[in-house]
């Protein structure tokens, strides 16, 4: 009966994982599709917060490769270290968001000096009504199947997409403002934003590539 019951946790244990690899998979296919969307109407629209987060959404895509390699080590040995293509892609992220953030900032210094608009910010309250969505489904069941299988991993998975739940208020919140209200410089602010949020994800990552524990809050 003892061995009955331990077979039938395991299975239920791959069950879980399984659930976590589609989930991962979806975030994947998710931010690549943000991506494009986002840099085609920031670039069409002249809205820098909304490209911005579209190129973050790429970034976020080869962190959540890395996720997903993690599941996978986790899944067939829980006690093992990260290999090295975890590692690369951990560093490939970290570096990509500083990379981020001096563009956008030089960015928005320059629509500063030129007193550049978007033209409209419409596209970018779709977006990010789509992403609040889409992130807060992530962080429930990310974090439901992470307090199951009692993964740390899994659970700082799930605080990284919290932080883009809040990287998309910043977007949503400037793309109205501006929408509504036509707020001079309110896209610039939404930018900032987007840069604070790019930083502190460009440290974690740096931060577990080099083995420290973090969980993205």
């Amino acid at each position: 009966m003892k061995n009955h019951k331990e077979l039938s946790i395991s299975k239920h244990e791959q069950q879980l994982f399984k659930y976590a690899l589609l989930l991962s998979w979806f975030t994947i296919i998710y931010n690549f599709i943000e991506g494009i969307v986002s840099i085609f109407f920031g670039i069409e629209d002249e809205t820098l917060t909304l490209f911005g987060f579209g190129a973050d959404s790429f970034i976020e895509t080869i962190s959540a490769f890395g996720i997903l390699i993690m599941i996978y080590r986790i899944r067939m040995n829980p006690c093992s270290k990260r290999g090295q293509k975890e590692i690369s892609a951990l560093r490939l992220t970290g570096y990509a968001f500083y990379v981020l953030c001096v563009i956008l900032f030089i960015s928005a210094v320059i629509n500063v000096i030129n007193n550049s608009q978007p033209t409209t910010t419409f596209w970018g309250i779709i977006i990010s009504t789509i992403s609040i969505l889409s992130m807060i489904f992530l962080v429930y069941f990310k974090k439901r199947i992470g307090k199951k299988l009692n993964s740390q991993p899994i659970l700082a998975d799930a605080n990284c997409n919290l932080v883009c739940v809040y990287m998309s208020v910043v977007l949503l919140v400037s793309s109205v403002l501006y929408e509504l209200f036509g707020i001079p410089y309110i896209d610039i602010l939404g930018t900032l934003g987007v840069i604070y949020f790019s930083f502190k994800e460009g440290r974690e990552s740096l931060a577990k590539a080099k083995g420290k524990e973090c969980c993205c809050h």
